[in-house]
This record gives C-alpha cells, structure tokens and sequence, in this order.
C-alpha cells in the first residue's frame, strides 16, 4: 500500500484537492494518508464496495471508543444516539422511525414552501450581492425550521448552533472549536428539549411532533433520540445543502451553459446530480471494520477505520467519462455524495429538492447572474463550500 502525505489545511489542496485525489486513485484502491494516519479509499469501486460491506461499520467498537471527555458531556451524548454514528440493531429500529416521518409524500409537500423562501430570500438582495451567506446559507436553515415545525425567528440562532457544532468534524478542530461546540450542544438541546415538551402537550404540525408520535413493534423514540435526531437534521442536512447550493452556483456560471437550458424542468434533476457528483459538499466519511477481514489485499483488524474519500470516488474515470468536466448531460449513475447502504443519507430527497427549487428559481430570477469577485473554498476540510460568493445580476437596475 502506498503512502500519500498531504496536508488537508494546505490551501492549495483546500482550493483544489482534486489532483491528490487523482494521485490517491493512481496509487490503488487503497493508500496510506499519512497526515491522517489511516487508511483510505479513492476509488469508486472501493468506496462504493466499503459503504455496502457489513463487515464495515459507523459506530466505533465498545473496547475501542475513547474515554468521554467531560467537556464535552452533551456533545458526545448526541452524537451516542445518532442514527448517523449507530449501526444495526439499533440503526435500524431509528432509521425505520425517523423514516416515517420523513416521507417522500412529506419532503414533497415542501416545493412550494421552499420555492416562496427561495423568492423571498432573492427580493431582499441588491444587485450586487454575496449569495453564499445570504441565500445558499439561507434557504437550508430556513427550510429545516419549516420542516420541523420551529419559528422562523430561531434561524440565526440555530445557524449559529449548526456551525459551531459541525467545526468539530472540520481538520482545524482544536479546543476552542470544542468548547464553542460544546456551548452550542447544551443551548440547542434545551431549546429542543423545550420544544418537545410543549409538542407533547400541545401537537402541531412540523416533523418533531411526527417523531414524538412515531412508534413501531419496539416501542417510540426516547426523548434522546427525538432530539438527537432533529440535531442531525438540521446540523447534517443545513451544511451540506448550503455548500453544494454554492458549488452548483459556480459550477454552472464557469460552465458557461444556459441556466435556463440546464435548469429546465426536463433537466433539472440531471444537472442536479452532476453538480453532487462534480463538486460534493462534503468529501469524507469513515468506517470502523466490525471483526477481522481483508480489503484489495490488504489486512485490516476489528476496529481500524478506513477515510472513505466521496469527491475522490466521484471523479472516477473508470465509472464517468472526462470526470473532472462538469456536463449535465452525461449520465450521472451511482455518485457517492449521499453514501451507499444502509446509511445512505436519509435527507437526500430533501437535499436533492431544495437544490432543484433553489438553483432553478435564483436562476429565472437572475438569468444573467455572474460571478464578480474570485471565489475561494472556505479551509473546513472535509466539507468543501465556499467561503464567499460575490455576484451580480446584470438584469437589474
């Protein structure tokens, strides 16, 4: 196995990971990240193959999970009952759960609601303005606090929470990141808690009331588990929507194709799925080996982990052809950007929607929308967004 050094805080690689990737892929199915000190994974069959693998798993082992850390008590108690960082059985009966209130009849009851935030939010902008701030940031919060039912007036806060929170998975984590992730833990648990409270007495509309009724065989979500799941909600879901809603705006002004072309009813969804596979919001994810296996060759022990490298994965050329060119019309198959198996990402339909309303309406509002300053990806490996984006509307004023 061939080991690969590369700083995942060096800026050139913040900007462009893309040619590391490619060397990463070169190197086999699997290299040695030294800067990581792990084992990762490249390319698309090998990240692919990992996801689906039952020998491979989120939830870190028993006798290999790290002393709590008191100071990061509530923290850590989340992340315990996240279906994100758990794994059958108990994955299972939570996923079941939480999909019966997430579901597709329920997350498509939402285009027009996203389509009227996604208006409101264009209004208030001037002609020149930075969008990624002020609407890709915008739009996911606003629609997650729709979706659980939470006033509108919490978005600033919960988008405050929401960033300190997901710092902690970013490589620049130190122990200031902790700390405010640790603040933002205890705050948004006793605003969820609280809302949950009021829910159980006095039900209204909004998926925390959907968590709180949902039951099955083995009983209803704990109180932990509602919220903990509302969290990742908004924490997983706020992120990386915001980042690809940014992403899928560059990519397409640099593509120089005709928004409205690509963007069209008939091929929307199409150049949705090329903008996740091109430029994904977020490039890794990790899995722990349950019990003692081998991979390509190579030996691995109950609880090692292995990076599995998404954006690398998705720019394959043994799955796509020319990779690295962005092409709405090309057929998008299997990308990694949601995962695969059984924790392919629960949100995805309402990711994959609020891109499809959220690009097509700033783009029939802004036909001649261009990029005016340079844009640069913010340092927040292993999420990839920007940190500004500076354009303007020709067709205005």
């Amino acid at each position: 196995m061939e080991h690969l050094s590369q700083s995942p805080r060096d800026d050139a690689f913040v900007q462009n990971p893309y040619p590391f990737y490619a060397a990463a892929r070169e190197s086999g199915e699997l290299f040695y990240w030294n800067d990581y000190e792990k084992v990762a994974a490249a390319s698309h069959r090998a990240v692919n193959q990992l996801f689906r693998d039952p020998n491979w798993g989120r939830e870190i082992l028993e006798d290999f999970r790290p002393r709590s850390n008191p100071r990061l008590a509530v923290f850590e108690k989340l992340d315990r009952h996240s279906m994100l960082e758990l794994d059958p059985p108990r994955h299972t009966r939570l996923r079941g759960l939480v999909m019966r209130a997430f579901t597709s009849r329920h997350v498509a009851a939402l285009e027009t609601d996203i389509r009227n935030l996604a208006n409101t939010l264009i209004d208030r902008l001037p002609r020149c303005a930075e969008l990624q701030k002020n609407y890709c940031e915008l739009l996911p919060i606003m629609v997650v606090a729709k979706l659980l039912g939470v006033a509108s007036e919490m978005c600033p806060q919960m988008l405050h929470w929401s960033h300190q929170m997901v710092a902690m998975y970013q490589a620049k984590r130190d122990q200031n990141v902790e700390t405010r992730a640790e603040a933002a833990a205890v705050e948004f648990t006793e605003f969820i808690k609280d809302e949950i409270e009021r829910r159980r007495t006095q039900p209204r509309e909004g998926l925390i009331s959907l968590l709180i009724e949902a039951e099955d065989g083995h009983g209803k979500l704990s109180s932990d588990e509602v919220i903990s799941t509302c969290i990742l909600l908004l924490n997983a879901g706020h992120e990386a929507t915001a980042n690809a809603l940014g992403n899928g705006v560059k990519a397409i002004v640099e593509s120089g194709l005709q928004p409205a072309r690509i963007l069209s009813a008939a091929r929307r969804q199409q150049t949705i799925e090329e903008i996740l596979r091109f430029d994904p919001p977020v490039h890794i994810f990790t899995r722990v080996a349950k019990q003692d296996c081998q991979v390509f060759g190579e030996d691995f022990h109950r609880g090692d982990s292995i990076a599995l490298i998404l954006a690398a994965a998705n720019r394959d050329a043994d799955i796509w052809e020319n990779p690295d060119m962005f092409w709405p019309q090309r057929q998008v198959l299997a990308h990694t950007s949601f995962g695969a198996g059984i924790h392919f990402c629960v949100g995805a339909p309402l990711a994959r929607l609020e891109l499809a309303v959220g690009l097509a309406t700033l783009f029939e509002r802004f036909p001649k929308l261009s990029i005016v300053k340079e844009v640069r990806f913010a340092d927040r490996y292993h999420f990839h967004g920007l940190e500004e984006l500076w354009i303007e509307n020709a067709t205005l004023g």
